[in-house]
């Protein structure tokens, strides 16, 4: 049967072995979360480190700060996008993205998309853990405590990897308590991250005068600053969550309320965050003579009690960003490999674990590896799965599920042996092409030994690979009975 409720004729989790109790879709008990909730979330993800050094590294990288921020809005005007589609499909069924994979990968293929998904997840768990190192190590020294910087040649010291291990550990505590605990979190910390960047940015404009720090010069760079792998990069940021947002979107109360949350919480506010990116990067060079990319390292310089202050709450926006955006996703993922084995908790402790195998601190080295390898490239990996997904469910299913062949073997969703290798397909043809200039990009090849054509290829590998895989899976996908 075709179902848009979510729970008609669905089987038990019991000795079911592609379901579990956090796969299943959403009760209509669950479905509470009403626009403001969506929006708070998006205000707890987006106001982090990693959205503060997003403009500052554009800067950093050649661009003028008017450019920065409106190249910051455009992509996340764009990555919006695909954002509600897919959230429509949480919304309307209940199911979680592994499970809304099945449809097009099939239920055992869905595999491979929750599993990339999942190991960037933790690589985006990795990032901001060190983040929050960062801020706590900063802390402490504010108190008085004299932790040691990294030694010459060095990218961590030993005191700031213990920082790196305690706010690690703090994550598990919301994984273990749930989703109710994420959305509680964001409803409280949002306000009170939304008037600490207020705060700085009154008292940059207190210290400078605004005139003085919008008129700096941009930053010459040998060949320019590159705008299309920027905004690629840019677009890359949130292509995580444009796939994994049924995780939320299945609790919504109605499509209304995730689209106004999505679209009130996201473009507007990565936009106003990156500008107070600008401000802290432009301010910590006029006032103490050195750009800080870090907002830790211009906060250090404020004083004692404005640096504990700012430093507690880059604490917090890191949490907050760090369990919903990083957390939530890969514990559903990694349930998907084995649904009567691992639980959301069991998945969030397992990408926890992974997270600690990343190495941010050499990652977050310089400005062009964080913008260019890293968003690019993860990017690109996923622009293809969400292309897939687009297609797939509006194009192909006309936005129609078989709920209950999301959950058994020999179904609408079995294709060959639970793959579904047009999906496969779809997915290489979409991707392959752009690897060239992303080990080009990252160092791996010498960029000589790549021709232009693909090395220019890797500055559109979201939109590329989305169209690629998207085409080839439309041209192929057998339409449902």
């Amino acid at each position: 049967m075709t179902s848009t409720s979510a729970a008609a004729a669905l089987p038990s989790a019991a000795g079911n072995p592609l379901a579990n109790d956090d796969l299943l879709p959403a009760t209509p008990a669950q479905r509470h979360w009403v626009w403001k909730d969506y929006a708070a979330l998006w205000v707890g993800m987006v106001i982090c480190v990693p959205t503060y050094t997003m403009a500052s590294s554009m800067l950093d990288q050649g661009f003028s700060w008017q450019n920065a921020i409106w190249l910051v809005f455009v992509a996340n005007c764009i990555v919006l996008v695909p954002m509600v589609l897919i959230g429509r499909a949480g919304a309307k069924h209940g199911i979680p993205f592994p499970v809304l994979a099945r449809a097009p990968f099939g239920v055992i293929g869905a595999n491979l998309p929750a599993v990339l998904r999942g190991l960037v997840a933790c690589g985006w768990f990795s990032i901001n853990c060190y983040f929050g190192a960062l801020a706590l190590h900063g802390l402490c020294n504010t108190l008085g405590m004299g932790l040691a910087s990294p030694a010459p040649g060095e990218t961590i010291s030993t005191s700031q990897f213990v920082c790196f291990m305690l706010f690690w550990a703090v994550h598990l505590w919301f994984i273990w308590k749930g989703l109710e605990s994420v959305r509680l979190l964001e409803v409280i910390a949002a306000p009170l991250m939304i008037t600490a960047s207020v705060a700085l940015v009154v008292w940059a404009f207190w210290n400078v005068s605004p005139s003085q720090i919008f008129s700096l010069p941009a930053k010459v760079v040998e060949g320019g600053p590159k705008t299309w792998a920027a905004l690629t990069g840019l677009v890359g940021f949130w292509a995580t969550l444009a796939l994994n947002i049924p995780d939320f979107t299945r609790f919504a109360k109605s499509q209304r309320e995730q689209l106004i949350g999505q679209a009130v919480g996201l473009p507007i506010p990565m936009a106003l965050f990156s500008l107070v990116g600008v401000i802290g990067f432009s301010v910590s060079q006029i006032l103490y003579g050195k750009a800080q990319l870090f907002p830790d390292g211009l906060l250090t310089q404020m004083g004692p009690v404005a640096a504990g202050i700012g430093l507690v709450v880059i604490l917090l926006a890191n949490l907050t960003t760090n369990v919903a955006a990083n957390l939530v996703s890969p514990s559903y993922d990694f349930s998907q490999l084995a649904p009567s084995k691992i639980s959301f908790r069991m998945g969030g402790i397992i990408a926890a674990l992974i997270g600690l195998l990343f190495m941010p601190w050499k990652l977050l080295a310089t400005s062009g590896g964080y913008l260019f390898t890293w968003l690019g490239g993860y990017g690109t990996l996923l622009g293809a799965i969400a292309g897939i997904l687009l297609v797939d469910y509006y194009l192909v299913r006309k936005t129609e599920l078989k709920i209950d062949d999301l959950y058994k073997r020999g179904g609408e969703y079995e294709y060959s042996g639970g793959w579904n290798l047009h999906a496969v397909i779809a997915f290489a043809l979409g991707v392959l092409p752009c690897l060239p200039g992303y080990l080009a990009v990252s160092g791996v090849i010498p960029t000589a030994s790549v021709p232009p054509l693909l090395l220019g290829l890797f500055d559109f590998g979201w939109f590329f690979s989305l169209a690629v895989a998207g085409i080839y899976y439309y041209l192929t996908a057998k339409k449902p009975r």
